[in-house]
């Protein structure tokens, strides 16, 4: 079974964001709800540098996140696209774009 490997999930505020994430660094998220104590994912994303302002984006349209801090910008696109590949969030229209300026490969189809 496919698994997000993210710490949460936490409802989706500012505060508690501010409490969750508490040093700024490349990472990723998931935007859902929760039914039934399952996590259902609506979107998966990731942040280059600063996953705490990224994050943030998401308020008072999705209720619950989940987040993991990442290496580096590659780490986490990788773990990005093996997320949308994974579960196919209904609210990632595209592939996950690369970082600004890279060549890195999707790990699952290489685009």
């Amino acid at each position: 079974m496919a698994s997000l490997d993210m710490n949460g999930s936490y409802p989706l505020t500012k505060e508690e964001i501010d409490k969750q994430i508490t040093k700024t660094s490349p990472g990723n998220y998931a935007y859902g709800y929760v039914k039934d104590n399952t996590f259902y994912v609506d979107y998966v994303g990731r942040a280059d540098s600063d996953l705490n302002d990224r994050i943030k984006h998401g308020i008072g349209k999705y209720k619950r996140f989940k987040y993991s801090y990442a290496k580096s910008a590659k780490e986490a696109y990788e773990k990005e696209c093996r997320n949308y590949h994974d579960f196919t969030p209904s609210d990632n229209k595209i592939h996950p774009d690369k970082p600004d300026g890279s060549d890195y490969m999707c790990p699952i189809c290489g685009q």
